[in-house]
């Protein structure tokens, strides 16, 4: 047997992120959505893409991971119902509340989280804890 230099551990515990990166990061969780909804689920996808590769960084990042998954999975259930109203006619005026309601809460919890702030959306159901 050859002489053979130390292996490194197998899951090696990822570097914490920087204040200013945790922030960053944080608020790309919740604006990520913004572009992603122009995907079937996209705007689910990308801050659970987000969420998952950073969330073992940084407690701040993990925190608003979760809140956006869960507040987009929320707006998407609610998007669902609005579609079906529609028959009923009730669902067009529903889907503009809740795109409304959507954009406006996204946009105030990314900026939330790049000043350093924990943010809570109104109205979401915690799918995730």
């Amino acid at each position: 047997m050859e002489n053979q230099p130390p292996r490194p551990p197998m899951s090696p515990t990822p570097a914490p992120l920087s204040e200013s990166d945790s922030r960053m990061w944080a608020m790309l969780a919740h604006l990520s959505a913004l572009p992603g909804s122009f995907f079937l689920i996209g705007s689910v996808v990308a801050p659970l893409v987000v969420w998952q590769i950073q969330k073992d960084k940084s407690e701040f990042v993990d925190y608003h991971g979760k809140e956006a998954v869960n507040f987009q999975i929320t707006v998407a259930l609610a998007t669902a119902v609005s579609l079906l109203l529609m028959f009923v006619l009730i669902g067009f005026v529903l889907i503009t509340v809740v795109g409304i309601f959507w954009v406006v809460f996204t946009i105030i919890a990314g900026i939330k989280a790049n000043n350093g702030e924990y943010y809570r959306y109104p109205i979401t159901i915690r799918f995730i804890k």
